[in-house]
């Protein structure tokens, strides 16, 4: 039935009190809206004091459900049975009204909407602790990034003062490979220091994305209406997982020591043995296991998740570490076109995009990359593609934007991977090395990144299967971004949204 009064008990006035920020206006003031105090879930129209006495007054409206004014009212009542929304169902995660139960929630787990209320803002507040070290854990990786930049440039500037002492003791037979280890370190040096930037920009980004989520869970836990916030609450909830975070040490000095001591031990015999056994020993250094960054983000990221962690074998497995993808437009070459929110990209060939000069921006290959960038953990996502001559693949931050060379594409070099459409099959690119003659005619490809894995893998993927066209392993050492190489005029590129509920499974063919 009705309930007096207003808002909080309060007694109602002659008229009513002007709009504020925030308030729900009246839907029966013609002019000069005031605020209103009840919203009624039968006529689902709010209403200011002086409209809502008929309901108060007249008996014929006191079946009428009156509750606090809510803006989205509709959303306060079952669509199907028009009926209010009392309940909410644990086991479908969904508001439900009393004729819902019987129909579809008999064996379920049912709560009040009030009572659901207290344990989704239990989860919330837990949620977003999680967030607060998160984000502090990022921002801690950044300050400590910063550090790292200047110990690596010691650590091998320690180095290349004892080669140096070793190599003037053997003058002119030594000076050749003085050269070579000279060389191999600055290279070194410069991998990790490229390294160590391409992982700041993904921190970064992280922390970005961080501060937007805490905000976002900030603004729903002052939903003041009940049900709205189950709602949105449930939805935030399925649309946000776990991240997986790393941390910042770039474990260069053991590598470094390896060598040292390696032209400290040889240089009595280094004369006789300058082009074998010395150079099998340096190189032998230079193959160790690269050293990543070491974890140290434990409470948040637990090393048994990632060693334990089943491959997936079904659309669904796969699906749970799916994401969302949006262009860069910054990077796109003046012949790519973007739209639908940057979402869909084509190659206009020979017109040109009205894109500002950017660093970022790729000059000679019509190629473009994501915002995102994907480190230390798993990711899945899909692509459609249509038009031959269309590339699909990953590649790092570092990858020149202005060459012309063919180390500037992503088929080109050592540090990017992808998939080629021929118009009549697939072919995998790495290196400027083509493995040609991959059968199949999918224009959905799925990309499966596992980081730690060490593997990419590409899938054709159709009504009723997902079959394997490629899959790489190899190990990354900076975060990767989606990349595309859209090579011909007319080749287009569509990312998908992520589907954490793909609901029909279907079979995935290794």
């Amino acid at each position: 039935g009705g309930e007096a009064g207003g808002p909080g008990g309060e007694a109602l006035g002659p008229g009513g009190e002007p709009l504020g920020p925030g308030d729900v206006a009246c839907d029966s003031c013609m002019a000069g809206k005031l605020r209103a105090i009840r919203s009624c879930l039968t006529c689902l129209v709010s209403y200011c004091p002086t409209h809502l006495r008929p309901h108060l007054e007249n008996r014929a409206f006191h079946t009428h459900r009156l509750i606090a004014p809510v803006t989205d009212i509709e959303r306060q009542r079952c669509p199907r049975h028009q009926r209010p929304l009392h309940f909410f169902c644990s086991t479908d995660q969904t508001c439900v009204c009393e004729r819902c139960v019987p129909e579809a929630h008999t064996q379920h787990q049912l709560l009040t909407v009030t009572a659901a209320r207290g344990q989704k803002q239990g989860e919330l507040l837990e949620s977003q602790t999680k967030i607060e070290k998160k984000l502090k854990a990022v921002e801690n990786a950044i300050e400590k990034l910063q550090t790292n930049r200047a110990s690596i440039a010691n650590s091998v500037s320690e180095v290349k003062s004892c080669v140096e002492k070793q190599f003037n003791e053997v003058t002119e037979c030594v000076q050749k490979a003085r050269l070579e280890v000279m060389e191999f370190l600055e290279k070194e040096e410069g991998a990790s220091l490229k390294q160590a930037e391409g992982i700041r920009a993904h921190l970064e980004q992280k922390c970005e994305e961080l501060r937007k989520t805490k905000e976002q869970m900030k603004e729903l836990g002052t939903r003041k209406n009940t049900v709205q916030f189950l709602q949105e609450f449930c939805e935030w909830k399925k649309s946000h997982g776990d991240d997986l975070l790393p941390s910042v040490y770039i474990g260069l000095i053991d590598k470094l020591a390896g060598i040292s001591k390696t032209v400290c031990e040889t240089s009595d015999s280094i004369k006789q043995l300058l082009q074998t056994s010395y150079r099998e020993k340096l190189m032998t250094c230079a193959k160790a296991e690269n050293c990543g960054f070491k974890t140290t983000v434990a409470v948040i990221c637990p090393a048994e998740h990632w060693i334990t962690a089943p491959q997936p074998t079904s659309v669904s497995d796969f699906q749970k570490y799916a994401v969302s993808l949006v262009f860069d437009s910054n990077t796109a070459h003046k012949y790519l076109r973007l739209v639908e929110g940057n979402r869909k990209v084509s190659n206009t060939s020979p017109w040109l995009q009205p894109y500002p000069e950017d660093p970022e921006r790729f000059e000679h290959w019509r190629q473009i990359l994501c915002t995102e960038s994907f480190y230390m953990a798993r990711s899945y996502w899909e692509v459609t593609i249509s038009g031959e001559g269309t590339y699909v693949g990953v590649t790092y931050k570092s990858i020149d934007r202005k060459g012309a060379e063919s180390n500037s594409c992503i088929t080109g070099n050592d540090f990017s991977w992808c998939l080629q459409w021929t118009g009549r099959d697939f072919s995998a690119w790495h290196g400027d090395t083509e493995v040609s003659g991959l059968a199949g005619d999918f224009h959905r490809i799925g990309v499966y990144l596992d980081y730690r894995g060490r593997s990419l893998a590409f899938y054709g993927v159709a009504a009723e299967t997902m079959t394997l066209l490629y899959k790489f392993n190899a190990v990354f050492t900076e975060p990767l971004y989606p990349a595309f190489y859209l090579s011909k005029k007319e080749a287009t590129v569509s990312l998908l949204p992520a589907e954490k509920d793909p609901g029909k499974d279907v079979t995935v063919q290794q």
